[in-house]
């Protein structure tokens, strides 16, 4: 049973009394339904319940100790099964998310979760990254930007942080062994209007692992010209 588990770590996070009191038991069965959907469509390479629950729900709730998401809107980029997009709209549920990823039939997946889940104030999108971007409306539309990708962060920066309105935050899901990559990242954040935060790292309840929460804030307008084509990122990032 997973359930526990997921009640007992939101507890260990201290965010038991923050979230809604069916957030676990909605997690739980979102859980259930990635699992059951995995089985047909590759959504996700862990297939153990106890760490599909501990590496991706608890993993994305650790971040409600590090960003107020009352109330804002979210866009999450590339969110695969939902991650951390869908997990956020479930334990907050004031914040407005969107979900953007460039495979229909994902989208078509967490639209199914969403109706099952009874959730509403989120909606999907099916645009790549960069298209979205320059697209006028949704380019610096959202006050957070969340990425749960194993991009460089330099080419994350330049699909993110156009989405972003000044005032506003991209947030990188990252490993902890990411000093070097944010560190090469700093001339692209600053060319894109951002300037980079203090890492935050955290554990995860049930587990020695530690992930960190690299938080860029936007301080200007991303220049026009940004973001470019895919394949001028990839070959030549920031």
């Amino acid at each position: 049973m997973i359930l526990p588990l997921l009640e007992d770590g939101l507890k260990a996070m201290g965010l038991e009394q923050s979230v809604p009191a069916e957030a676990a038991a909605r997690l739980d069965r979102y859980a259930r339904l990635l699992l059951e959907k995995n089985q047909v469509m590759n959504l996700t390479a862990i297939t153990d319940p106890e760490q599909v629950a501990r590496l991706h729900m608890l993993d994305c709730a650790a971040l409600l100790n590090h960003m107020d998401f009352a109330g804002k809107q979210l866009v999450d980029v590339g969110t695969g099964a939902g991650f951390p997009g869908m997990v956020l709209k479930i334990l907050v549920p004031s914040l407005e998310v969107t979900l953007l990823d460039s495979l229909n039939k994902r989208l078509d997946w967490l639209n199914e979760v969403r109706e099952e889940l009874g959730l509403t104030g989120i909606r999907t999108i099916h645009c790549r990254a960069e298209e979205a971007g320059g697209n006028p409306a949704l380019r610096e539309r959202f006050d957070l930007a969340t990425a749960r990708a194993v991009a460089e962060l330099r080419v994350l920066s330049e699909l993110c942080l156009p989405l972003v309105k000044v005032g506003g935050s991209f947030l990188a899901m990252k490993s902890i062994e990411s000093d070097e990559e944010l560190s090469g990242a700093g001339q692209a954040v600053r060319l894109l209007g951002g300037t980079a935060e203090t890492p935050r790292d955290y554990p995860i309840p049930g587990t020695d692992i530690q992930h960190r929460l690299i938080v860029i804030k936007k301080i200007c307008k991303t220049p026009q010209k940004y973001p470019r084509a895919f394949a001028k990122i990839k070959k030549n990032p920031l």
